[in-house]
C-alpha cells in the first residue's frame, strides 16, 4: 500500500456502502410529532401542534428514469459515478425508501415552519388558519449521513404530500426539477454558498397538471393547464432549518400553545449550532453566549450571502424567512432569475413584487434577521447583558450590510476601495443604456480604453450625449485603477469576481422542453458551461450562450417571468 492510500477518502461504489455512511443526528436528538405514526404513513394535511419532525415516507415516482446527477458533488462525497445507475439508489432517489438498510431509516421526514414577510406574521397560507399547517409540503428528506468527515442531509424535492401538504399532490414537474438541479450546481461553481444538487430522476408514466403559459405567451400569470412528467431532484445540504423553523417555535412560546415550546425552541437551535456552526461556535461558551454568537456568525454569512447574489445577479424572488436558511446558503429555488437587462427592480416572479426586486434584497435580508433575533430572544431572557450584545449585532445590520456591498462594488470594478460617486454614476448609465449585466461587467474586466468595446454590451443604442458621459466616466475609472496597480493583474482579479456565463432563461427551457421528449442533452451541455463560469470556454460555447437576450424572449410568459407554479 502507498502511503498516500492511507490519506484518500475511500469510494463508495454499491449501495450497501452508502448506506453505512447513515447517521440521523436530526431524529436521534430532536422529537418527532407526538401525534404522528411511527410507520410513515402521513400524507393528507393535518394540523401538528408540537414536535420538531413529522415521519413520513414519500411516494415513489413510477418508472423512474435517470436524466442527471452532479459529479462534482459526488466526488465530494466520495461516491463512484456508476452509483447513480445502481437499481436500489435510483429507486431511493426516486422516492422508494423501502430499500432502506440497516443503519438507514425505513422512514423519510418533513418538518413545518412559519411564514413571515419582510418581519409580518402570516397564516392564512395554512389552511387551517392557525400556522400549525404550513410547513414542507412537498420536500422529505431521506438519509443524512457522514460522508468524508461531513454531514450532508438529502432531501427530495416533488416526493408526494406530508401533512403540510395544504391539498396538494406533493409533485414537481420536470421544468421546475430541472431549473432547480442545474441552477444550484452553477451557484455552487460561482462561489455562492447554496444547496446541492445530487441526482435528477423523472417518471416516464406519471404526469400532473400545472398552469404554464402558451407559446409565445406575454401574459403576466399562466394562461394554460399544462401536462408535464413528474419528476424528483435530490438537494444535499448540511442542514435543512429554516428561520422559519426557529419563528415556530418562538411563536408557539410566545402563544405559550404548549409547555414544551420553550424546550422545543432551545433544542432546535442547539441542533443548529451542530448543524452548522459546530466548528466555529465554542461548545464550553455558556448556552445564551452560544445563542448570541450565533447571530453573530449568522449575521454575516447572510450579509456575505446576499452581497453574492447581487455580484452575480441573482434574484430570489421570494426571500421570505421560509425560504431563508439558518446556516446562511441559498435555499428553495422556485421563484428565482438571474438578471441580464440590468434593472434594479428586476424580478422575475409574478407574485413577488418589488419589495423582493434585485436591489432590495438586502431589504428583504434585513428584515430576516430581525425575525431571526426576535426567535432566539426568548432563550437568553433575563440576561440583561447578553440580550445589549444581541440588540447591538441587530441594530448594525445595515451598516454591516452596507459595508460588504461598498467592497463587492469595488472588488467587480478592479478599485482598492469603494467610490460611491463612481458607482452610483456607474449604475445610472447602465439604466441609461440598457446594459447586460454579465456581459457589461465582464467587457469591463479586460480594462477597455474605448466606449466600443463595451457597446456589444448595450440593449440600445445611445446618443453622442450618454456616449459623452460614458467616455468621462471611463477616463475617471481609468485613471483609479492605473493606480492600483498592475493592470493584467487587476483584470485577472475582476474575471474572477465577473463572471463570463450566467443563467439566461432562454436557454433553459429548451433544454427542459427536450428533456420532455426524452432528450436530455442539452441538460449536460448546460452542467459543463455552469460548471466554470468564470473561464473563457470554446468559440462554440461562447458564441451560444455569450450573448444578448433577443428580444423576442422580452416579456415572454415561463422566460422574462414566470408563476411559481411547479
Amino acid at each position: 500500500m502507498h502511503m498516500k492510500d492511507l490519506y484518500e477518502p475511500s469510494t463508495t461504489r454499491t449501495f450497501t456502502e452508502f448506506s453505512q455512511h447513515a447517521d440521523y443526528s436530526l431524529m436521534e436528538s430532536l422529537q418527532a410529532d407526538p401525534q404522528a405514526t411511527s410507520d410513515g404513513n402521513d400524507h393528507k394535511p393535518r394540523q401538528v401542534f408540537s414536535g420538531h419532525y413529522v415521519p413520513v415516507s414519500p411516494t415513489a415516482i413510477p418508472a423512474p428514469e435517470y436524466i442527471a446527477h452532479s459529479k462534482i458533488l459526488f466526488n465530494e462525497l466520495g461516491l463512484s459515478n456508476e452509483l447513480v445507475l445502481d437499481e436500489q439508489f435510483r429507486r431511493l432517489f426516486s422516492g422508494d425508501i423501502s430499500v432502506a438498510q440497516d443503519p438507514m431509516r425505513p422512514v423519510g421526514w418533513a418538518t413545518g415552519y412559519a411564514l413571515s414577510i419582510y418581519g409580518t406574521e402570516y397564516i392564512h397560507q395554512c389552511p387551517f388558519g392557525t400556522g400549525n399547517g404550513y410547513g414542507d409540503g412537498r420536500a422529505i428528506s431521506v438519509f443524512e449521513g457522514l460522508f468524508n468527515g461531513r454531514r450532508w442531509e438529502m432531501q427530495l424535492k416533488g416526493a408526494g404530500p406530508t401533512p403540510y401538504c395544504r391539498g396538494a399532490d406533493g409533485r414537481a414537474v420536470l421544468r421546475s426539477s430541472v431549473r432547480e438541479f442545474l441552477a444550484q450546481e452553477y451557484m455552487h461553481a460561482l462561489g455562492v454558498p447554496t444547496s446541492r444538487s445530487l441526482t435528477l430522476y423523472v417518471s416516464r408514466s406519471e404526469t400532473v397538471d400545472r398552469p404554464w403559459y402558451t407559446n409565445d405567451s406575454r401574459a403576466t400569470d399562466p394562461d394554460i393547464l399544462v401536462n408535464s412528467p413528474a419528476a424528483i431532484t435530490t438537494r444535499a445540504a448540511p442542514s435543512f432549518i429554516r428561520v422559519g423553523q426557529l419563528e415556530l417555535f418562538a411563536r408557539r412560546v410566545r402563544n405559550n400553545a404548549q409547555n414544551s415550546s420553550l424546550n422545543e425552541l432551545q433544542m432546535i437551535v442547539k441542533h443548529l449550532i451542530k448543524r452548522n456552526y459546530k466548528r466555529v461556535i465554542d461548545p464550553n461558551l455558556p448556552f445564551a453566549n452560544q445563542v448570541v454568537e450565533l447571530a453573530h456568525l449568522f449575521r454575516g454569512r447572510l450579509i456575505s450571502l446576499v452581497t453574492n447574489w447581487m455580484r452575480i445577479g441573482y434574484c430570489q424572488g421570494n426571500f421570505n424567512s421560509d425560504n431563508c436558511a439558518a446556516g446562511g446558503f441559498t435555499l428553495d429555488y422556485g421563484p428565482f432569475g438571474f438578471c441580464e437587462l440590468f434593472d434594479p427592480s428586476f424580478q422575475p416572479w409574478t407574485g413577488g413584487g418589488e419589495h423582493f426586486s434585485f436591489f432590495n434584497q438586502p431589504v428583504a435580508a434585513k428584515a430576516n434577521f430581525q425575525m431571526f433575533c426576535a426567535s432566539i430572544r426568548p432563550l437568553i431572557t433575563g440576561n440583561k447583558e447578553v440580550i445589549a450584545r444581541l440588540d447591538k449585532i441587530q441594530d448594525e445590520f445595515s451598516e454591516a450590510m452596507d459595508q460588504e456591498i461598498e467592497a463587492m462594488w469595488a472588488k467587480k470594478l478592479g478599485i482598492n476601495h469603494y467610490d460611491a460617486t463612481l458607482v452610483n454614476e456607474l449604475l445610472q448609465l447602465m439604466i441609461l443604456s440598457k446594459v447586460d449585466y454579465t456581459i457589461f461587467f465582464r467587457k469591463l474586466s479586460d480594462i477597455p480604453d474605448q466606449l466600443t468595446t463595451l457597446k456589444p454590451s448595450f440593449y440600445q443604442s445611445t446618443s453622442q450625449h450618454v456616449d459623452a458621459r460614458w467616455n468621462s466616466w471611463l477616463q475617471r475609472w481609468q485613471n483609479r485603477i492605473k493606480s492600483c496597480g498592475d493592470l493584467a493583474m487587476t483584470s485577472a482579479a475582476m474575471k474572477r469576481i465577473n463572471p463570463k456565463y450566467t443563467w439566461r432563461e432562454w436557454l433553459i427551457a429548451p433544454a427542459y422542453k427536450q428533456a420532455e421528449q426524452g432528450d436530455y442533452s442539452l441538460i449536460k451541455e448546460l452542467q459543463d458551461v455552469f460548471r466554470n463560469p468564470y473561464d473563457e470556454q470554446s468559440s462554440e460555447v461562447s458564441i451560444k450562450y455569450d450573448r444578448l437576450k433577443p428580444k423576442e424572449f422580452f416579456n415572454a410568459g415561463g422566460v422574462s417571468h414566470y408563476s411559481c407554479s411547479s
